[in-house]
């Protein structure tokens, strides 16, 4: 009996120190609720700082904005947090037309405006006092994981990119989710769309995701299931719809044609082993185009597991070191 007491006893400390050291980490940043603006729209975001940040001391910064119609309470504050807890600094935001952002039509995509946004982001990032504007880094995942891929080609001012699961040719990437024969038909109802809009003013929506056999955006199984669960239970104001003309932006988008332009940039993506939503042969062949400095991170399971239980730390641990070795100085 005194060895269980023993055994037991040691066994409450060690689970106390876990949990001391669990709150420890949860406390080792301050968030801030910020607003910014971009192209005469609000945006709303979140900003952490670690909490060892000195007075007049100037960090590197991530900044980071969700996929195709999530908003940035659907997990996205578990990886600020963890790359919060790793001493940076992160500005997390919502586009425009979703969430706390204002902006016409709401649940309109737009990935030259998204990009707009987080060039926007950017900037307004650079002009924070806490801010190292010579260190910043990037991370998307899906939709914004494309945009990850757009912006380091081009904006120089990103030091270190990161893109998780993302879409890297949206036309190769829908004809792997809808059949080759629907697909002429799919064309049609677009350019209908369009006729329609312009004729009338009138904006259509379609669903981002829907039960099995009926139309939505994300006509994937584990898309319904990641959706509809992360909406109710984190995410209240996630509207499952997105207007009809941002499917017909979507079909245009090619982020993976100028992957070789992000060299000398370091760039890391994280792909899934089994996603059939951004496939994963797709996006391992856009990253066999792009140059070094990369590299290539593959996680078990499919595109969703990359935001929670073990596929979260397969996701956001490699992401913080690729973060930490190339802006931390």
């Amino acid at each position: 009996m005194r060895a269980f007491r023993s055994w037991l006893h040691a066994l409450f400390l060690v689970a106390g120190l876990l949990l001391a050291q669990a709150a420890i980490a949860a406390d080792n940043f301050e968030r801030r609720d910020v607003t910014f603006t971009s192209v005469g729209k609000k945006l709303v975001g979140w900003l952490y700082m670690p909490a060892a940040l000195k007075q007049g001391e100037k960090r590197p910064t991530i900044v980071m904005a969700h996929g195709w119609s999530a908003v940035k309470e659907m997990y996205l504050d578990d990886f600020a947090a963890k790359f919060a807890n790793g001493g940076f600094v992160v500005l997390v935001f919502d586009y425009r037309n979703f969430g706390d952002s204002e902006g016409e039509p709401r649940s309109h995509i737009d990935p030259s405006m998204q990009n707009e946004d987080y060039k926007n982001a950017i900037t307004w990032a650079t002009l924070q006092p806490m801010v190292d504007a010579s260190r910043i880094g990037i991370w998307g995942s899906s939709y914004s994981g494309a945009h990850v891929i757009h912006l380091a080609a081009f904006d120089r001012r990103v030091k270190c990119a990161v893109a998780q699961v993302p879409l890297v040719n949206a036309t190769d990437n829908f004809r792997r989710l809808v059949r080759a024969d629907y697909f002429p038909g799919t064309q049609a109802w677009l350019a209908a769309d369009r006729t329609e809009e312009y004729t009338t003013g009138k904006i259509n929506y379609l669903p981002v995701v829907d039960e099995q056999g009926k139309p939505s955006a994300l006509p994937t199984q584990d898309s319904y299931d990641w959706f509809i669960k992360t909406g109710k239970t984190r995410a209240p104001k996630w509207e499952n719809r997105q207007t009809v003309r941002s499917l017909e932006l979507a079909l245009e988008y090619n982020p993976g044609a100028n992957i070789h332009l992000i060299s000398p940039t370091p760039f890391m993506m994280i792909v899934a082993q089994n996603d059939v939503l951004t496939p994963t042969d797709l996006a391992i062949e856009a990253f066999g185009r792009a140059r070094e400095p990369k590299q290539l991170v593959i996680l078990s399971g499919g595109h969703f597991d990359a935001y929670t239980g073990a596929g979260f730390q397969q996701s956001s641990t490699p992401a913080l070191s690729w973060f930490r070795q190339h802006l931390m100085k």
